[in-house]
Formats: C-alpha cells, sequence, structure tokens
C-alpha cells in the first residue's frame, strides 16, 4: 500500500501475524508497517510480539523470507514452515507450462506421505527423477526439502491447517480491498486504524467460531517430550 511521507508518496508493507493459541483458537497477535522486509524489520516487529507476552511459539508460517527466517530463529528459537503453496509455485516457475500439471503431480506424492522420514525419502526421489531435465528445480527441491516438510513434525490432525500461509488469504484479502478504496493514505497511523478496524472484525468472530485446532493435540506439544518444539503461528 501507499502513503504519504515527507512529501513523497513511499510504498510500505502491513505485516500481520496471527497464531492458534493453546486453546486451539485463533488470534490475531500482531501488525507492522514498515518500508523494507529485512531482518532488522522483521526482528523489530517479532521482538515487539516477543515484549507484548507472545511466548511458546513452535511453528512459524510464512513465505520465504530470508529476514523473516533469520529473525524467527534469533528471537523465537521456533522452527520454520516454508508455505507449501508458494513453494508449489516456485518450483512450477522451473519447469515449461505445458509440462507443469506433470510436474506438480509428481511434487504432491510427498506431500501425502504419512511422516517425515516418508516424504523426504519420496521428494529427494522425485528429484532425483527430476534432475537431468530439470537441475535447477532439482536444486531448489535439495535446498527447501527441510523448509516445506517441517509441518510434518507436529501432529497429523494439524498438518492441513500449518502447511501453508492459505487460511490468511481471506483476511490479506480483506485488508487489500480496503485499503485500496482509500488509494493513498496521509500518514502510518491511519493505516494502522483502518487495517487495525479489519483485524479487530477478524478477530472477533473467531473467538465466535469453533475452535481452528483440537486442544488436546495442542497439549501434546507442551509435552516433556515436545517442550523443546514451538506453538503453531503465522505471519
Amino acid at each position: 500500500m501507499r502513503q504519504r511521507e515527507g512529501g513523497r508518496i513511499v510504498s510500505v508493507a502491513a505485516i500481520i501475524a496471527v497464531a492458534a493459541n493453546t486453546d486451539g483458537k485463533r488470534e490475531i497477535v500482531g501488525l507492522h508497517i514498515g518500508s523494507s522486509e529485512a531482518e532488522t524489520f522483521w526482528s523489530v516487529f517479532l521482538k515487539s510480539l516477543a515484549r507484548r507476552g507472545l511466548h511458546g511459539v513452535k511453528l512459524v508460517i510464512s513465505d520465504a523470507h530470508e529476514g523473516l527466517k533469520a529473525a524467527i530463529r534469533r528471537v523465537f528459537s521456533a522452527t520454520w514452515q516454508r508455505c507449501r503453496v508458494h513453494w508449489m509455485r516456485n518450483a512450477l516457475s522451473y519447469v515449461a507450462k505445458t509440462q507443469q500439471s506433470m510436474v506438480a503431480a509428481a511434487l504432491r506424492q510427498a506431500f501425502i506421505q504419512p511422516d517425515r522420514a516418508q516424504a523426504s525419502q519420496t521428494l529427494r526421489h522425485v528429484a532425483d527423477q527430476l534432475r537431468q531435465k530439470w537441475p535447477k528445480l532439482a536444486g531448489f527441491m535439495d535446498e527447501s526439502e527441510t523448509d516445506v516438510l517441517s509441518h510434518l513434525d507436529f501432529p497429523e490432525q494439524h498438518r492441513a491447517k500449518i502447511h501453508s500461509t492459505n487460511p490468511l488469504e481471506r483476511l490479506n484479502k480483506e485488508v487489500k480491498r480496503r485499503a485500496d478504496v482509500v488509494g493513498i493514505f496521509p500518514n502510518e497511523a491511519s493505516i494502522i486504524r483502518l487495517i487495525g478496524a479489519v483485524l479487530l472484525e477478524q478477530n472477533d468472530e473467531w473467538q465466535l467460531q469453533h475452535r481452528y485446532m483440537q486442544v488436546e493435540a495442542m497439549a501434546e506439544l507442551f509435552s516433556p517430550a515436545n517442550e523443546q518444539r514451538q506453538l503453531p503461528s503465522a505471519a
């Protein structure tokens, strides 16, 4: 979105963090406006969440921002899940459109495996099959395997909801729709007022809905065996 700043118009990013709490309900936990997505930008945002009481973070799901990955490790020591939907788009960008359906079907075989070990084995096998024809795709798969399969370390009943940022798309679209009506914001405060109102509405709606995740499975994450792992959240 765009705002006026010092007599000129600049583009800024609105970063929204949504988490599933220990009761299995979703809630908005943060909003940050900035002009850069470097590590310092993400660190400031995540540290502000920590100062306000966010703790026990088990997993952060997001797009592949190197700055965010580094900030997650530094601030929360949490696992990172690369959004699987965006990962698939990135993977298919190495392939001609006429063959994308075939390649996508092969890649999806890894995601239907019952556990991390079998998913890794399948993904490596597919990468080796594709390596001769699409070496850059195979290299991409080698490099990103760990990040795109992180959700498989968590309870099975949660996996469909923590493998991508898709659950946030409806909220992001509504924020964009409201912002587009304004066009150019006079200052940052006006952006926060507008987006903040949208987020408050959504947060209230979520509190009235059924739990997003099962309480029993959430409790598993905090058992002694899992105490070193961290709570699912998305940015």
